[in-house]
């Protein structure tokens, strides 16, 4: 039987509820208090004091499912939503933590019970990394290598080190970090898109896509007081992030997370709306995939109180709608439609995250206003944009200066992010730094 995707949400949950932890309802994607971060960008978040000595919770174990935002700072996948199968701008990260309770044992014992014994995934599909310094700076972590040799059925030839880049987190130049081990899925042979090229060997963190990370369990065990100095902490701490539509997309069985019940609903909206056959869509389907995750986190950053307009939240919220509006207009959408693939945005997650139907009205309301807006001004800058390209094309330049582009927004309405892609599809840059410099001044 497969699973759907509220089914397997719960599972984790439910796994972890009955191994002592306390479920904890995911924060607003609008960080509270922490001035550092555009939007909550991972579970964590709403933990970092804890982890920081300078809060305390009733609870030592928790769990939960997190809204995340990525759209700003180091991490950053905007560029990549739609132009495959697996990245987003909103997404969920499923955790479960320890609080100076248990450690490395129990988290990657648990870790293998529920992808093999709940979930039943083959176990010789799965691998594991463990911290190994380059540097040899820092001591190995042999702990959680030898207790990846101790799972039942695990393959030893599946286990590898690897050094600071992806086995050892910080959550800043200073503060709480440790070494953390990480689950990556085997999608197979088929999944390598470098097949035939000559010396290629498909290996985990390797440059193909045959290996899917899909869980990590970091270890929080040292205070970094520089960049050569860690000292233990009193408590070692545990925290976890499981990218969510990734592990439904390998439970369903299915190419990717657009192809989930979790969004191939949308793309099934937008190609109702657009009058296209199946074959159409599989040939447009960056613009589906950009409008099903775009009206997706246009809706839940609505109901957490983020609304369109100029800076900071405002503006990647008015961004998001009218970048989803530029690449609706390949697939002949010209009027207001975002409310209705809202609809089935809310059908979805209402259970998970009921604020999502509380907003229900103004989720509609707000998409529709901000698409008639840019209705309004698109087929002005789509001519202003050909026209200075033209401009270019004649000197020989390729990179379109900063303060151009900022009055393209200031005056037009569009955003950076939707002159980038114009631009790049037909072969030229944009100058960014420029960009926010003119933001800046203005």
């Amino acid at each position: 039987m497969v699973l759907t995707g509220a089914e397997i949400r719960q599972s984790f949950i439910d796994f972890f509820v009955a191994r002592g932890h306390t479920y904890v309802p995911s924060a607003s994607l609008v960080p509270g208090g922490d001035s550092t971060l555009l939007f909550t960008n991972a579970g964590m978040v709403q933990f970092k004091d804890v982890f920081l000595g300078t809060d305390t919770r009733p609870y030592t174990r928790a769990v939960n499912a997190q809204k995340c935002m990525r759209v700003s700072g180091k991490h950053n996948d905007l560029d990549q939503v739609g132009r495959d199968n697996t990245h987003h701008t909103f997404f969920e990260m499923l955790g479960n933590w320890s609080f100076g309770d248990y450690y490395k044992k129990e988290a990657i014992s648990w870790s293998w019970e529920l992808l093999t014994q709940v979930w039943g995934l083959d176990k010789n599909r799965i691998w594991a990394t463990t911290f190994k310094d380059e540097l040899g700076q820092i001591p190995e972590d042999s702990e959680a290598a030898q207790v990846w040799l101790s799972q039942p059925g695990f393959d030893p030839n599946h286990l590898i080190t690897s050094g600071r880049k992806d086995n050892f987190w910080e959550m800043a130049e200073t503060g709480p970090c440790g070494p953390c081990t990480e689950i990556h899925w085997d999608l197979g042979p088929e999944a390598c898109e470098k097949q035939g090229e000559p010396g290629h060997v498909c290996t985990v963190n390797g440059d193909c896509g045959r290996f899917t990370e899909i869980w990590n369990n970091v270890f929080i065990q040292y205070n970094r007081l520089s960049p050569t100095e860690l000292v233990p902490l009193p408590k070692r701490h545990v925290d976890t992030g499981m990218g969510f539509e990734r592990i439904v997309a390998i439970l369903q069985g299915v190419r990717g997370n657009y192809d989930t019940d979790l969004l191939a609903p949308l793309l099934d909206v937008v190609q109702t709306l657009a009058g296209q056959t199946r074959e159409q869509r599989e040939q447009n389907l960056t613009p589906y995939r950009v409008i099903a995750d775009h009206v997706r986190a246009a809706t839940f950053l609505i109901a957490d109180g983020v609304v369109p307009g100029n800076l900071g939240r405002n503006y990647v919220c008015r961004m998001i709608i009218r970048r989803a509006a530029r690449f609706a207009r390949k697939l002949g959408l010209t009027e207001p439609f975002m409310a209705h693939v809202a609809a089935k945005v809310i059908e979805i997650y209402a259970e998970a995250y009921p604020e999502v139907k509380q907003s229900e009205t103004l989720i509609f309301d707000t998409l529709t206003r901000e698409e008639q807006r840019f209705a309004e001004t698109l087929d002005t800058g789509f001519a202003e944009l050909n026209r200075l390209m033209d401009a270019m094309r004649a000197e020989g330049q390729t990179v379109l200066d900063g303060k151009t582009a900022f009055n393209l927004y200031a005056t037009l309405g569009f955003p950076l992010e939707i002159t980038r892609d114009i631009l790049t599809e037909e072969g030229f840059s944009v100058d960014e730094a420029g960009f926010y410099q003119s933001m800046e001044e203005h």
